[in-house]
């Protein structure tokens, strides 16, 4: 085999076919003549989870930023959104939330709330990135290793397993490798393979469970709001539940807990669960309402970083992206959206280069810019329960100190309010809330 010229963009391939990947395959449509994604579950031409998937059926988040993103990708998807029964909505109008002991205080904040189950939206993404002229899929087609030139200093290819024989494996050459297989893909196991070191990991233990369950939605059910949100006041309280509406005229409801302290997941005890929190406007949505489903769990032991842009070698046309780089805490929605603003990355690199070579440096360092934000925004947060294990970064229990302040003042101000919904939406620092505007904002009224 021989290598590609370092700035040619014949053909880029991406392992996984879940939203990280359909967005790196929509970037790369730009850049490559051909793209190529290979998913190892099957593909249904429907909205459905995936063997792989075994969270697809709770509650996902799609920040504000993140939305964005996805709609100057795709200019037409909010309004196929909707049209398929998604809710678009303005955060800080939608959502009764109550959190550290009250109600955040309702306003128009000019920021989308997008409401819909994960399966919707990755179909929706997926038809849109499929009917792209030059982007194939294969599936079920599961890669086995990475194809590298005789120097190993270039990946120049993925095997792919055979449909005739399991002990084969077919070629498929490539001028870039895009791995987007979610925190379970084996990028440090095919780089041992061919002579590299694999990331340092930096892990967050939580243990956040949680139960989500469907339920027919009414006009009825709720009032003044769309979405409700129930968040605990740590370190007591480590119970929380969300009531979200999702396509077909249903609600999904998902309630969980952080540290082993996870709801039940039988019929009764799952409504005394939602009963037993602070306040009942999760309980007063269910408790006539009639259920679609059986109650769904899922547990999520430990946030996980992996740190390539701390590698001093790694092999030339080869990322990582998505899951695969950094998983958060699911509990704060954070996924899709640092997934969207990693492809977001990849995209601006290859406008602004012309060589391949050495792309992996500068992404993987522009990556973990992205990631620091929202990795320092869940870790403050688990790190306010005493039991939670990891490396706690300095001055956590200062600032957390401040930001119960924060939270405090978001329940009556909704300038401090709108700043940490930017925050919590990744579209400003988390430093932003150090303002000299927004400290005496925070600090000019007695917090109770």
């Amino acid at each position: 085999m021989t290598i590609s010229s370092p700035s040619t963009r014949t053909h880029a391939v991406v392992i996984g076919c879940s939203l990280a990947g359909l967005l790196a395959a929509r970037v790369l449509s730009e850049h490559f003549e051909r793209v190529t994604i290979f998913e190892r579950d099957p593909v249904e031409d429907h909205p459905a989870s995936r063997r792989g998937q075994a969270q697809t059926r709770h509650l996902h988040g799609l920040l504000a930023h993140g939305f964005r993103i996805l709609t100057r990708l795709f200019p037409n998807l909010d309004s196929q959104l909707i049209h398929g029964g998604a809710t678009v909505s303005d955060m800080g109008e939608a959502i009764r939330w109550y959190h550290y002991d009250g109600y955040k205080v309702q306003f128009k904040s000019g920021l989308a709330a997008v409401s819909m189950s994960r399966v919707f939206l990755e179909w929706r993404i997926r038809q849109a990135v499929l009917a792209l002229p030059n982007v194939s899929l294969r599936a079920p087609c599961p890669v086995t290793h990475l194809i590298t030139h005789p120097d190993r200093t270039h990946v120049i290819g993925v095997a792919v397993a055979s449909n005739t024989a399991q002990d084969q494996a077919s070629p498929i050459l490539a001028d870039l490798v895009v791995q987007t297989g979610g925190r379970g893909a084996t990028p440090g196991k095919w780089l041992a393979q061919i002579g590299f070191s694999g990331p340092s990991e930096d892990e967050i233990s939580v243990g956040v469970g949680y139960a989500t369950r469907l339920y027919r939605r009414r006009p009825t059910d709720l009032t003044g709001a769309k979405l409700v949100m129930i968040s605990p006041t740590p370190p007591h309280q480590k119970h929380m539940a969300f009531v979200f509406p999702v396509e077909d005229d249903r609600w999904i409801v998902s309630a969980g807990g952080w540290l082993g302290d996870h709801p039940p997941t039988d019929d009764a005890g799952y409504r005394e669960f939602l009963r037993n929190l602070p306040v009942a406007d999760v309980f007063n949505v269910i408790q006539h309402a009639e259920p679609l489903s059986d109650v769904y769990t899922y547990k999520f032991h430990s946030s996980l970083r992996r740190r390539y842009e701390r590698l001093t070698r790694f092999p030339e046309g080869y990322l990582v992206l998505g899951d695969a780089v950094a998983s958060f805490n699911p509990i704060y929605g954070q996924g899709m959206t640092s997934a969207a603003m990693q492809a977001d990355v990849l995209d601006s690199l290859l406008r602004q280069r012309v060589s391949l070579e050495g792309l992996w440096r500068s992404f993987f360092r522009k990556v973990a810019k992205v990631v620091d934000i929202p990795w320092q925004i869940a870790g403050c947060e688990d790190f306010r329960y005493p039991e939670t294990q990891g490396r706690k970064p300095p001055m956590t229990d200062l600032l957390n100190a401040y930001l119960t302040r924060v939270h405090r003042a978001t329940h009556h101000d909704s300038i401090v309010y709108l700043q940490f919904l930017r925050v919590m939406n990744l579209m400003a620092s988390p430093t932003s809330l150090l303002h000299p505007r927004i400290i005496r904002r925070v600090l000019g009224r007695r917090s109770s």
